[in-house]
């Protein structure tokens, strides 16, 4: 069956769905930084062609999904917020789901199911162990680096490319991006203005993160994450020094490692990928 695309208002905000049907268990993908829902639709066929209920959404600032307000910004609670309020439009019925969360989706779906583990079947954090530590002695630098990005990206205007200049960019941090991938999200993830197209997402996102983060706090939550738990990296991806801590955290887990892939396991290798979510997902039941 057909994707099909709905809009639903969790926070004050109105957030972007597509859903591919079936009669199984939902599963739910949260995608990651400048990302967007529709990146996940390789993942999504595999997992429906399974038998699953899959969802995936633009968060705030994101795709097709609402801007913040004047004032507002883009903290990790507010993405947390985002779903709770989500989630009775993503889970009907009060079922459970199996959700996903990849890179900055899974540093916010590990914050939710470390409070809501009674709503999930199983977590995968792919690439979504939480950002580097930092020092408290940056703290002061973060916030002024952080008020002088906003004040630039607030003053900036928006460059105005072809769909192939957004494929162009999009290759400079993945350069194995294929034309048809890469076409298709890069349509998904601009929209058209006099002149030719501009990014979807808030430019905001582009500013600097106002205080460090702190892997003591995360590790409350991965502590406190009471589902199986299955730890997706990719050989060539976005590392931490203290990995295998932080995932080492979580009561029930399982780690693995896809090879031949960097941090975007869902764009180049949504098969083994879904192979991996799919055996998780029978031997817990």
């Amino acid at each position: 069956m057909k994707p099909e695309e709905s809009f639903a208002v969790a926070n004050g905000l109105r957030h972007h769905l597509v859903t591919w049907p079936g009669e199984g268990p939902t599963v739910l993908l949260a995608h990651g930084f400048l990302d967007i829902a529709w990146s996940f639709r390789a993942l999504a066929e595999q997992l429906q062609a399974a038998g699953h209920r899959v969802v995936a959404w633009d968060w705030r600032g994101h795709g097709e999904s609402e801007w913040i307000g004047a004032g507002g910004y883009y903290h990790f609670p507010d993405y947390v917020l985002d779903l709770e309020e989500l989630w009775p439009t993503l889970v009907p019925d009060g079922q459970k789901a199996h959700l996903l969360g990849h890179s900055m989706g899974g540093t916010v779906t590990t914050m939710f199911a470390g409070v809501r583990s009674d709503r999930l079947h199983t977590l995968t954090l792919v690439e979504g162990l939480g950002p580097p530590p930092h020092k408290y002695e940056r703290s002061p630098g973060k916030m002024r680096a952080w008020l002088e990005s906003v004040a630039k990206y607030r003053a900036r205007a928006p460059k105005v490319m072809t769909l192939e200049g957004a494929l162009k960019q999009m290759r400079i941090q993945n350069p194995d991006l294929d034309d048809a991938l890469g076409m298709f999200l890069a349509e998904k993830s601009t929209r058209e203005v006099e002149g030719g197209r501009i990014w979807r997402f808030d430019p905001l996102h582009r500013s600097t993160a106002p205080m460090p983060f702190r892997p003591e706090i995360f590790g409350a939550f991965l502590e406190r994450i009471e589902v199986p738990t299955l730890v997706v990296a990719g050989s060539k991806g976005y590392r931490l020094p203290d990995e295998k801590e932080r995932y080492e955290q979580i009561p029930d887990h399982r780690f693995v490692e896809i090879a031949e892939v960097g941090h975007m396991v869902h764009w180049f290798e949504a098969p083994a990928l879904a192979s991996e979510m799919l055996s998780f997902f029978t031997a817990q039941a």
